[in-house]
């Protein structure tokens, strides 16, 4: 909806299929004119004749390469949660879609998503319109789809400064660190890479340390760990001092292109599930501003 919102596209009716409580929590916060229709299993998107645009992307929990022993063909428990996608678009037969997914999930994966929606993927990293490096996949049959401008955003420039009003509060919630061992640079840094400069501890997912002159690195839902959701990150004063933390909400909120307390209301661990969860906001909307809206 926020992305809707942001391209001028009227909507007269949304209707959401989620079982997610706190998902569910934040979009009514924000748009209470939301319908919550609750599980996709029982959906029965017949009613949905005279709709317009399908919105969907089914867990990639089986999917991803984070997942060991991860699903590689679609016959298995994601493919079934893909496959409703599948049944709502023959069922609602809306004019247009939009399905999104992680691109590590497996080619076979992919070429099933592409043969069943009868479209090419397109990847999109978020990096090119926000400080996050997250590449994800997208089919859709929105005409015209090209990669968006980069804007060069690095992770500073979404950093809550010291003087808002925002940032005690923040902060209070978050442990700093002050010491980590240096680490040479491991690979080429391009553009879009996360800068990784150091680690505390032995180093693990949630150790890492990450300068704040390059682009954070993807957001994570379920990560576990010091810190794993969003990385730890070495934030520079101009005083020559530092701080090493992770990063507040609002700060993930601005890497998905939210609005600033988008997901307020629920406790940060469900603030970072749900966020890392999520699509990026600036990447829809440049998706969905080749809508043609009130033809057909």
């Amino acid at each position: 909806m926020v992305a809707l919102n942001r391209t001028n596209i009227p909507v007269e009716q949304y209707a959401a299929y989620e079982i997610d409580k706190y998902a569910i929590q934040i979009s009514k916060k924000n748009y209470p004119n939301i319908e919550h229709c609750g599980n996709v299993f029982n959906g029965d998107f017949t009613q949905y004749k005279d709709f317009d645009l399908l919105i969907g992307g089914s867990p990639c929990t089986y999917w991803s390469i984070a997942k060991s022993n991860r699903e590689t063909t679609p016959d298995g428990v994601g493919g079934q949660l893909f496959m409703q996608y599948v049944r709502a678009l023959k069922e609602s037969n809306c004019k247009y879609f939009l399905y999104e997914n992680n691109f590590s999930i497996h080619k076979n994966i992919k070429d099933f998503i592409s043969e069943k929606l009868g479209v090419k993927l397109i990847m999109i990293n978020s990096a090119l319109v926000s400080a996050q490096n997250r590449k994800r996949c997208y089919w859709t049959n929105i005409p015209n789809v090209q990669q968006p401008t980069d804007k060069g955003i690095v992770l500073k420039d979404i950093l809550i400064a010291e003087d808002d009003i925002n940032y005690k509060n923040e902060m209070s919630k978050i442990k700093p660190l002050y010491n980590y061992l240096p680490t040479p640079r491991y690979k080429k840094i391009t553009a879009f890479s996360p800068i990784r400069i150091g680690q505390i501890g032995k180093g693990g997912q949630g150790q890492r340390i990450y300068s704040s002159q390059g682009k954070s690195v993807t957001l994570s839902a379920n990560g576990g760990g010091q810190g794993a959701k969003t990385g730890l990150y070495k934030i520079d004063f101009p005083n020559g001092e530092y701080v090493i933390r992770k990063l507040t909400p609002i700060e993930a909120e601005r890497l998905q292109t939210l609005p600033d307390n988008y997901t307020e209301g629920i406790s940060n661990t469900q603030r970072y599930k749900c966020i890392g969860n999520g699509w990026t906001v600036d990447i829809i909307a440049h998706i969905l501003k080749n809508l043609k809206v009130g033809e057909g």
